[in-house]
């Protein structure tokens, strides 16, 4: 029997980091597969996932998601000891791994995790290349939206 046309898609994005456009000048994004468990993915099909406080480092040539959350169902994670905290290996070209090592060491970029989504049935990971903003740069980044916000409602009021 042939799929409903009228059957609800999941929604693409499993989880944001709103934080990391408030706290880093993007640069560079990148999309990167996620190595994961079973009960990984499962928790991710349910939304149970968070990357607010993840970050991304290089080691041995390899990148690595640490910090990132994902909450176990108690369904699916009956009969294997599970870690949410667990650090996964990120899949990404050598090109792009050589890219990302020259850009951390040498020009003082950091790698940030923005969203977690599904793309063709896989998890993936965008990240980016930032540079951490100063207090003032938030500050000026926080009077230009509000700007733009205010600037918008004036001229719909004309």
């Amino acid at each position: 029997m042939a799929k409903s046309k009228t059957a609800k898609a999941a929604p693409a994005t499993i989880a944001l980091n709103r934080k990391a456009k408030h706290d880093y000048f993007i640069e560079e994004r990148l999309e990167a597969g996620l190595v994961l468990q079973g009960w990984e993915v499962k928790s991710l099909r349910a939304g149970k996932g968070r990357i607010t406080e993840a970050y991304v480092i290089i080691k041995d040539g390899e990148a690595w998601l640490l910090g990132a959350h994902i909450h176990p169902l108690p369904s699916a994670s009956t009969h294997i000891e599970t870690d949410p905290t667990r650090t996964r290996k990120l899949l990404l070209h050598d090109r792009e791994i050589a890219h990302l090592i020259g850009a951390t060491e040498q020009k003082g970029f950091t790698i940030v995790p923005l969203a977690l989504y599904w793309k063709r049935g896989n998890a993936k990971l965008e990240i980016a290349l930032a540079k951490g903003k100063a207090k003032h740069d938030k500050r000026q980044a926080k009077k230009d939206k509000d700007w733009q916000r205010r600037k918008a409602q004036l001229l719909r009021h004309e």
